[in-house]
C-alpha cells in the first residue's frame, strides 16, 4: 500500500510517501515540505500548496492520502489557516479518486510510538527507525507527515493481504467477532413487550 501523509500547514505544509509491505514493514519513497509565506496573500498561498499537493499526488499515485485532522487550538486564525488547507488538500484527492483518511495527533502518537501524548522528538525518532532512515526527516512537519501514512498504514489493517472481497484476514476476523458479540447481546436481552 502507497500512502501519503499529509501535515497540514500555510508556513509549512508536510509531505511524507511510504509503501507498507504486507508485514508492515515501511519503506520511505519521498518526503518534503511545502512552505507559503506571510508576505503571500491568503489565496496565493492556498494556490502555492495546491500546486504542490497537485504535482506529489501525480508523481507518486498513492493508494490513500493521510491527513491530520483539524483540532481546537488556542490560536484561531492558526486553526483557520490549518482547515483551509487540509481542504484543499482533499480536494486534491478527490478530483483523483483517491480515498482520504483522517487522523488525530494523538492517534498518530500511539500509533508509531505505542504513546499517544508522545513528544515530537519521540515521533521523530521512531519514523526514523521505522523507516531506517539514517537520519531523522527535518523538518518535524516533515516525520509528522511520514508518521501520518505509517499510522494509517497500521490503523487501517490494510497492510495485509485483502482476499476476493478486498477483506484482510484481520478485518474479516474482526467483523464475525463483531457479528457474533451482536447475536451473543441480542439472544441475551428479552424481546421486548408490545402492549
Amino acid at each position: 500500500m502507497r500512502v501519503i501523509g499529509v501535515d497540514p500547514g500555510l508556513t509549512r505544509c508536510g509531505l511524507g510517501v511510504v509503501d507498507v509491505a504486507p508485514n508492515r514493514t515501511a519503506t520511505l519513497v519521498g518526503v518534503g515540505v511545502v512552505g507559503s509565506t506571510h508576505e503571500q496573500t491568503q489565496a496565493v498561498r492556498l494556490l502555492v500548496i495546491a500546486d504542490a499537493i497537485d504535482q506529489w499526488l501525480d508523481a507518486f499515485k498513492p493508494d490513500v492520502l493521510a491527513i491530520e485532522r483539524v483540532f481546537a487550538q488556542t490560536n484561531l486564525s492558526t486553526v483557520m489557516g490549518v482547515a483551509q488547507v487540509s481542504g484543499v488538500v482533499m480536494v486534491a484527492a478527490a478530483r483523483r479518486g483517491i480515498p482520504v483518511a483522517m487522523h488525530t495527533p494523538s492517534e498518530v502518537k500511539a500509533a508509531v510510538t505505542g504513546n499517544g501524548r508522545a513528544d515530537k522528538a519521540s515521533v521523530t525518532a521512531m519514523v526514523t527507525r521505522l523507516l531506517r532512515l539514517s537520519e531523522p526527516p527535518r523538518p518535524a512537519d516533515a516525520a509528522d507527515a511520514l508518521a501520518l501514512a505509517i499510522a494509517h498504514a497500521w490503523r487501517s489493517g490494510n497492510s495485509f493481504a485483502a482476499n476476493s472481497e478486498g477483506t484482510t484476514a484481520a478485518q474479516q476476523l474482526w467483523r464475525d467477532a463483531e457479528s457474533k458479540s451482536r447475536v451473543k447481546k441480542n439472544k441475551e436481552k428479552p424481546a421486548p413487550k408490545w402492549n
